[in-house]
C-alpha cells in the first residue's frame, strides 16, 4: 500500500528524491495536501536526510510535512520529532477485500448515476467541493483527465429533484489495488445512508476491475458509522507530520 501510494501521487505532482524520501510538489498550490514527501518502505532517515528534505520545502516556499503508513515506516517518525516535525494527526487506513464487501439498503429518493459528460462531471464535482466546505466551490470543478478516461470509476448521487448531492471516486489499479477518494455529500442530504451506498458501489465496480484490495483513509468521525458497514477494515495508520 505504502508503494501504491508512492507511485499515484508521483503521476500528479513534480517531484524529487532526497535520500530515502520522495518529495512530491504542486507549482500552482501551496495546499499542504498537494505538497509532500513519502518515506521508502522500512526507512530509517538521518537527520542530515531530513535537513535536506526541509531544504527542498523550503526551496519552494512550501511547509514541509509528510504522510506515510506509520507500520509501513516505524522507525521515522521518531526521527523526524527529533528534527523538529509535529505529528497532526493519525487516520485509519481502512482495506476491503472481495469477501468483505457488505450490501447496503439503497437511499431512498436517490439515484446512484455514472457521470459520463463533462457537464456531468462537474455538476460532481461541484457537489463535492460544497460538501468539503470550499470557499467557492464553482472553482477546479474540471474532471481529471482518468475520469475522462475512464481510468478512474466514478459516481455520482442524484436526489429525484435532478440535484447532484454527492460524489465519489475509485482510482485506476495499480499492484491490484484501488482507492476509494473525495466521498461527499451535501449537508442537507447526509445521515441518509449515501456515502456507505457510493463506497459498496465504488468498491465492487473496483473489485470487478481487478483490484484485490480497495483502501481509503476516511475522514474524522467516518469510520465505523460510514465504511465499517460496507466491509472496510481497519489496517493501518496514516500519520501526517510537518515543520511551520
Amino acid at each position: 500500500m505504502q508503494s501504491y501510494l508512492r507511485i499515484t501521487a508521483a503521476k500528479f505532482h513534480e517531484t524529487e528524491r532526497v535520500g530515502p524520501f520522495l518529495a512530491m510538489f504542486d507549482p500552482e498550490s501551496d495546499y499542504c495536501g498537494c505538497n509532500y514527501a513519502i518515506p521508502d518502505f522500512g526507512a530509517v532517515p538521518t537527520e542530515d536526510e531530513v535537513a535536506r528534505l526541509t531544504e527542498a520545502f523550503r526551496r519552494r516556499g512550501r511547509v514541509p510535512n509528510l504522510d506515510f503508513l506509520r507500520e509501513a515506516v516505524p522507525a521515522a517518525e521518531a526521527v523526524l520529532v527529533q528534527c523538529g516535525y509535529t505529528p497532526e494527526r493519525g487516520l485509519p487506513f481502512m482495506i476491503c477485500t472481495p469477501e468483505q464487501v457488505v450490501e447496503r439498503p439503497k437511499p431512498a429518493g436517490i439515484s446512484l448515476v455514472v457521470p459520463k459528460t463533462v457537464d456531468e462531471f462537474r455538476k460532481m464535482i461541484r457537489a463535492q467541493n460544497v460538501a468539503f466546505g470550499e470557499a467557492d466551490p464553482d472553482e477546479h470543478v474540471d474532471p481529471f483527465p482518468s475520469q475522462l478516461s475512464g481510468e478512474s470509476t466514478s459516481v455520482m448521487a442524484v436526489a429525484e429533484n435532478g440535484e447532484v448531492v454527492g460524489g465519489g471516486v475509485a482510482t485506476g489499479i495499480i499492484d491490484g489495488a484501488s482507492e476509494i477518494q473525495g466521498i461527499a455529500v451535501i449537508a442537507e442530504y447526509r445521515s441518509r445512508g449515501i456515502a456507505g451506498a457510493m463506497a459498496e458501489y465504488l468498491t465492487r465496480e473496483a473489485h470487478a476491475r481487478g483490484a484485490r484490495s480497495v483502501f481509503l483513509i476516511p475522514a474524522l468521525g467516518q469510520r465505523e458509522p460510514v465504511y465499517g458497514p460496507v466491509g472496510f477494515k481497519t489496517v493501518a495508520e496514516s500519520v501526517r507530520l510537518s515543520l511551520v
